[in-house]
């Protein structure tokens, strides 16, 4: 299988900001162990913004884009050293890949990021994804790693995309509202009804929320690829996941004309 994995700021980072050592040590096990049984595995790694902002010791995630921009900078080493060491010690090659909305947007340099992709694969190494954030504005961002996630799972014609988050999945109504609030474990169709069920932003360090989770959904599923949300606390998850165990929730892909 090709598997798109992407990871949010709050399953990467502690509320400060760090970097959560024991998970991200825990995530790049279970994914070295998994390339290790045959499949193909890209990550989409948010956490720079987050990152840079405890490294530079700010009390919160700036507002301002000079601010986020250099938070961005600093986190985004952080981020791919750790990524870099911790995945050496299983013996894969990590890749940096930074996008922008214009890499995508554009037919010619998503044809390059294509090709690049598909070559980094057949090379044997494991592409870490990021947006841009150093260099991106209004004007071509992305804005969110879910649909950067889905983006790229539909580029490289992955199998499967799995959104870790800070949530178990897609429930009926808000859980820390609604005692009475069911996980839903399986989504055939996103009708708009269950479009409805979106709520606001996530956590305080990250840009998600159910919204764009759904709109990512809505993406790879119409290209016949299914996508998964789950809660990344234990990243051996993962491995629940790929053996088609009923966690999080699964959307169902199936290819449109």
């Amino acid at each position: 299988m090709r598997i798109v994995i992407k990871v949010g700021t709050s399953t990467l980072a502690h509320r400060t900001g760090r970097m959560n050592i024991r998970r991200v040590e825990a995530l790049c096990k279970v994914l070295s162990d998994v390339k290790n049984a045959g499949h193909e595995v890209i990550l989409v790694s948010s956490g720079a913004i987050g990152m840079g902002v405890g490294k530079l010791s700010l009390k919160e995630r700036p507002k301002d884009i000079p601010t986020k921009q250099a938070a961005a900078a600093v986190g985004q080493c952080e981020l791919m050293y750790t990524y870099d060491r911790l995945f050496s010690q299983y013996n894969h090659t990590v890749a940096q890949v930074l996008l922008t909305g214009s890499d995508v947007e554009d037919e010619g340099r998503r044809n390059h990021f294509h090709n690049t992709m598909f070559r980094l694969l057949e090379l044997g190494a494991l592409p870490v994804i990021n947006e841009n954030d150093t260099v991106a504005t209004d004007e071509i961002v992305i804005g969110d790693n879910d649909t950067l996630g889905a983006i790229v799972a539909t580029t490289v014609e992955a199998d499967l995309l799995i959104l870790l988050s800070d949530i178990d999945g897609l429930y009926t109504a808000d859980p820390r509202r609604d005692p009475q609030a069911r996980l839903m474990p399986v989504v055939e169709a996103l009708t708009p009804e269950v479009m409805a069920l979106a709520g606001g932003n996530g956590s305080a360090l990250g840009t998600g929320g159910m919204v764009t989770k759904l709109r990512a959904a809505k993406l790879v599923t119409q290209e016949g690829i299914d996508m998964v949300i789950a809660n990344g606390e234990q990243p051996e998850i993962i491995y629940q996941i790929l053996d088609g165990a009923p966690v999080g929730t699964r959307f169902i892909g199936r290819k449109t004309k």
